[in-house]
């Protein structure tokens, strides 16, 4: 049976330990990054107008409470640049302390995932009983890449771009089992497949609070997946891209231990948990993605019900030559229902 990784949001429209309660027996771990640290997504508390000081104040019960339901936790140090002090003492001692502070405040961290071999080493030398799992933002997915980083890592969020391709998948799983590793995936992600922008934008949202500060320019958006759906021609691609639907999900049975649903800031995380617990969803696909780009495709939805029986069974034996087939093309235009 799979199990999910489920994104804490602080000060959501519920409580995370509320919607982990009710879910319990399809959570298994529940990730959230540090206030006051560097994250691959926005900063927790920023976005509430709260100091990182009042904002940790709001997490710790709610940690404990979610870690008492034995559910792990999994603290993310996940961001793609740590700036000057990327190999410094004081990112060390600052890494330390989170985790010393988390483990006398709620009971302890079970899994750190980080996108910094720097941040793997430390925690593998100051806490060798907690689970070291490699970012998806890392893109690892080939033998190769795990052969690699085996010393520093437990587990791994695989490439969600190669993540489609279930032969390369159980390749990597076989080596995972030889090596006593664990593999997970992400689900819903929205992004772009093999998306030439990641680096740019995984180092941008980094450093998010002094990005927020500066003079930007006004007349450019920085995120290409929004750049290209104001074309509709382009929208094609969001088929194209690595996410796997609660209906096709099935597929990855015995493959992965966990699998990450995009919830950290999503509007509606109930609503992306229940569908994949229950293995089925009604409404517009593009609401169970993080990014979901309803606003892009306004007035129209991506109807999940008119998706095809056999979509994921085509696309993941496919070789993604994109640029020479128009099956996701004709598949979208089958699906695409104008609400307005």
């Amino acid at each position: 049976m799979i199990r999910f990784a489920f994104g804490y949001q602080l000060n959501g429209s519920e409580s995370t330990a509320d919607i982990v309660r009710d879910y319990r027996r399809s959570v298994a771990e529940v990730y959230f990054s540090w206030p006051g640290t560097p994250s691959a997504r926005a900063l927790p508390g920023r976005r509430h107008g709260l100091s990182a000081a009042a904002a940790r104040g709001i997490m710790y019960p709610e940690l404990r409470a979610i870690r008492k339901m034995g559910v792990k936790l999994d603290l993310l140090l996940n961001a793609n640049c740590y700036g000057a002090g990327a190999v410094s003492r004081r990112l060390e001692r600052e890494i330390i302390t989170i985790i010393e502070r988390l483990g006398a405040r709620t009971g302890g961290v079970d899994v750190v995932t980080t996108a910094s071999p720097m941040a793997a080493r430390t925690v593998k030398k100051y806490f060798p009983g907690i689970e070291v799992r490699a970012s998806v933002n890392m893109r690892i997915g080939t033998i190769p890449g795990l052969t690699y980083s085996r010393e520093l890592f437990d587990s791994y969020y695989i490439q969600r771009d190669i993540q489609r391709n279930l032969s390369q998948v159980r390749r990597l799983k076989k080596w995972a089992d030889r090596n006593g590793k664990g593999l997970c995936m992400l689900a819903n992600s929205g992004c772009l497949r093999y998306c030439p922008s990641q680096t740019f934008h995984d180092n941008l949202v980094a450093h998010d609070e002094e990005v927020a500060g500066a003079d930007n320019v006004r007349d450019w958006n920085p995120h290409l997946c929004w750049s290209l759906y104001r074309d509709r021609k382009n929208w094609p691609a969001i088929l194209q891209a690595s996410w796997v639907r609660p209906e096709d999900l099935h597929h990855y049975d015995g493959l992965f231990k966990v699998v990450k649903l995009a919830t950290r800031v999503h509007k509606h995380p109930r609503l992306v948990l229940h569908a994949y617990a229950q293995g089925k969803y009604r409404g517009n696909l593009l609401d169970l993605l993080e990014p979901g780009f309803g606003p892009a495709f306004a007035p129209c939805v991506v109807d999940n019900t008119r998706m095809p029986a056999g979509f994921f069974r085509r696309v993941s034996s496919c070789k993604a030559e994109c640029g020479s087939c128009r099956y996701c093309a004709r598949v979208l235009e089958k699906a695409l229902v104008r609400c307005a």
